[in-house]
């Protein structure tokens, strides 16, 4: 039998999902800039890329301070398998044509903000404080892509399409968030967090109201992939993604500026 998970453990395993969410959606965010259709969104998706990866300096940041044995954020993000990262499967689905991006975007940022607002009253003071600072910025990312959305899905009958086939790609994917296990019963039990399923009634609400401005349908399918935030199973994309990601530190390890 599989020995029970410290409570330090559990925590170390919380602020990795936090911090490999914003991490891996952070990059792919990234990998839009000077592609994006138009000058002002190039600038502005750089800009919600670089606010996702500060983000994850804190969250990471504070996971090698748990962890305590000498590792940085920069070695949790550029030293680890793929198998050893704990985001969910959301993030790192291809950014596929923009439409896509901002779907993808909106339907994390919907769910970001609602677990920010519950953060900021963490038992814990240090992740207190990163969800205070955090979600000012995750406020603009929801009040941007929910906007983009609502224009692009009563837009034209092709940005309508466009906008439809992206939420049935990617709504398979929006359960995960909601998944509750062992460790985020340590976190309820101990105050830092909210259980993840307490937060779908909230999400739920924001979404039907922004994607019925829209005229979108929710997909009424209730299947979900999941794995990402255990570990157990990502998709071949995110391994793809990290080969690009931390070629330079596994090439030349060590290496500084």
């Amino acid at each position: 039998m599989a020995a029970a998970l410290s409570q330090n453990e559990a925590f170390l395993q919380f602020l990795l999902r936090m911090g490999d969410n914003t991490l891996i959606l952070g990059h792919r965010v990234s990998e839009w800039c000077g592609l994006a259709p138009v000058l002002e969104e190039d600038i502005a998706l750089a800009n919600t890329a670089l606010d996702l990866i500060g983000q994850t300096q804190m969250w990471l940041g504070l996971a090698a301070e748990v962890q305590g044995d000498g590792k940085s954020a920069d070695d949790l993000a550029f030293l680890r398998d793929a198998w050893d990262f704990r985001n969910v499967l959301l993030v790192e689905m291809p950014n596929g044509n923009f439409g896509r991006t901002l779907m993808r975007q909106f339907l994390f940022d919907a769910w970001h903000s609602i677990q920010l607002g519950r953060l900021m009253t963490s038992s814990d003071a240090r992740v207190a404080a990163i969800a205070e600072k955090a979600s000012k910025e995750v406020a603009y990312h929801l009040e941007r892509s929910a906007e983009t959305i609502v224009g692009l899905g009563d837009g034209t009958d092709e940005s309508h399409d466009r906008m439809q086939a992206a939420l049935d790609y990617l709504w398979p994917y929006v359960g995960e968030m909601f998944q509750s296990d062992d460790i985020d019963a340590k976190m309820v039990t101990a105050g830092i967090a909210a259980d993840p399923a307490s937060l779908r009634e909230e999400f739920d609400t924001l979404v039907t109201r922004i994607l019925t401005n829209a005229t979108l349908t929710i997909p009424e399918s209730r299947f979900g992939h999941k794995g990402g935030r255990t570990g157990q199973m990502h998709s071949e994309h995110l391994g793809h993604m990290l080969a690009q990601m931390q070629w330079l530190q596994r090439a030349y390890p060590g290496a500084q500026w």
